[in-house]
């Protein structure tokens, strides 16, 4: 089979990598061509875009780029339409996702979309595009099946591909020497800083993250990189603070962390898997957070909390993030030990809410039987 699938951000490349893995165990003859990253392309097949070319986010942003994205449509459609694909699969990425379903629907192609839209969240009324465009859905969360199922859409939910990824790398044989002679840390306990995988989301985030550093001498920190970030970038944040950045190795840095300040996102839920307690920490432009208030109607950002339905991990949002509320939430998961046990207590029950491993085989599997249908 020849599989087209769109991914446009680091999660995306993520979830693309491990079902690209998986449909090459059902499938011996898959042929991939792809938007994506990194990770995507150690699987094989043809890469067309990077993720870090097309990476835009925030309602100003977005605006701001409306010539480059058109042009992004333009070259998609065409790709596929010269690539010829048995499928196209999507992964989360909506703003141009559904564009590219709707596309699919024109000229007869099958739409898979794996990952869903977080239309729970905000613009529910794009069940109606699903409805119309994408033939099968596989979601990731448990409680995504009811909400489909309410609007008379059923999806394949078969676990969530997270749980394999986190396990590989718990099970790896390294230890926390290595980690810091490999990176030539200090042998002092790590508090973990994932300040986001876009450069706004770095700009607004990592420099009130650092100001807390000069507070904690018996600690050491690490800012694990985003992939789609070049090195030099984080040079204007870290001068004058005693930090040091890594890369390619954020797992790395969460399964040798004590604690950790995570922008939220597809990191706090793999914090979570990792068993390392954190301080969710997120600001956006001011603008685009007004407009976010008018629309997104959840309780919490994280994707802990909204899977648990409950405050598991504290979110410190827009103006409330800021270094004093930063230091007393994250000397709390170091130093009050009732408090630290109870969201460990808390991610254990997580664990149990998403299943188990081997998710990203079992979607590659039920892709792989539709499209013989």
């Amino acid at each position: 089979m020849r599989y087209y699938i769109i991914a446009g951000e680091a999660s995306g490349d993520l979830h693309g990598s491990n079902l690209m893995k998986g449909l090459k165990i059902v499938d011996s003859k898959a042929d991939f061509r792809f938007w994506g990253g990194d990770l995507m392309l150690a699987q094989g097949g043809t890469i067309v875009k990077h993720y870090k070319e097309t990476a835009i986010m925030g309602f100003v942003e977005v605006l701001m780029n409306l010539g480059k994205i058109k042009r992004f449509f333009a070259e998609c459609k065409s790709d596929i339409q010269s690539y010829k694909p048995d499928v196209l699969i999507l992964i989360d990425y909506p703003g141009f996702n559904l564009r590219m379903a709707e596309f699919a629907k024109s000229i007869n192609l099958k739409c898979y979309y794996y990952i869903s839209p977080k239309i729970w969240a905000w613009k529910e009324s794009r069940i109606e595009k699903i409805k119309a465009f994408v033939d099968k859905m596989f979601v990731i969360f448990p409680f995504e099946v009811d909400y489909f199922k309410k609007h008379n859409y059923p999806v394949d939910y078969a676990g969530n591909p997270l749980l394999d990824a986190v396990q590989e790398k718990i099970d790896e044989k390294s230890t926390f020497e290595d980690f810091i002679e490999r990176n030539k840390l200090e042998n002092k306990p790590v508090i973990g800083i994932l300040a986001g995988s876009r450069k706004q989301e770095i700009d607004r985030n990592l420099s009130i993250m650092l100001k807390i550093i000069p507070d904690y001498k018996d600690y050491q920190f690490v800012i694990a990189a985003a992939p789609s970030i070049e090195p030099d970038y984080y040079s204007k944040f870290i001068e004058g603070y005693n930090v040091k950045v890594v890369f390619k190795q954020t797992y790395d840095v969460l399964k040798n962390s004590t604690a950790a300040l995570v922008t939220s996102g597809t990191a706090t839920l793999e914090t979570a898997l990792f068993s390392i307690p954190q301080v969710v920490c997120y600001r956006a432009g001011n603008l685009s957070y007004f407009i976010a208030k008018q629309f997104v109607k959840l309780k919490y950002i994280s994707l802990v909390n909204l899977i648990m339905d409950s405050e598991v991990v504290r979110e410190l949002i827009q103006f409330d993030m800021n270094p004093k509320m930063i230091k007393k939430e994250l000397n709390k998961i170091l130093f009050d030990m009732d408090y630290r046990s109870n969201m460990l207590e808390n991610y254990n029950k997580l664990r149990n809410v998403l299943g188990g491993t081997g998710a990203s085989e079992r979607v590659a599997k039920l892709v792989f039987d539709y499209l013989q249908k």
